[in-house]
């Protein structure tokens, strides 16, 4: 399995980041976006990235956590910025992102 996915969890409620807003794009100095939108009520993104083949290189996602808690009129982390490296081409890169209104975790799954 190749691609990229992306997974946010709202750690204070424990319900996933349905409708949050995240960018993935190559980092460096062929910097473009990849891929765009919005996460789904499951908490993950649906986009072709997921079943695409990553060359090795930077990579870089970034969560728009102050959209999403600002409407509970809380807030103080604007976008989550994570710059990773994809080194193996043909395997899958899981990201799932722990987070609140003030602090993120993330890690690389399986």
């Amino acid at each position: 399995m190749t691609g990229l996915s992306l997974h946010a969890v709202d750690a204070a409620t424990g319900r996933p980041a349905a409708g949050m807003r995240v960018r993935v794009l190559r980092a460096g100095s062929r910097r473009r976006v990849l891929a765009e939108g919005r996460l789904g009520a499951d908490g993950t993104l649906d986009h072709p990235i997921v079943r695409t083949r990553l060359a090795a290189g930077l990579y870089e996602v970034v969560f728009a956590i102050g959209d999403f808690v600002g409407a509970a009129g809380e807030g103080f982390l604007e976008e989550a910025a994570i710059r990773f490296r994809i080194d193996d081409p043909d395997g899958h890169c899981h990201l799932p992102l722990k987070f609140t209104a003030f602090g993120v975790a993330l890690f690389r799954g399986c």
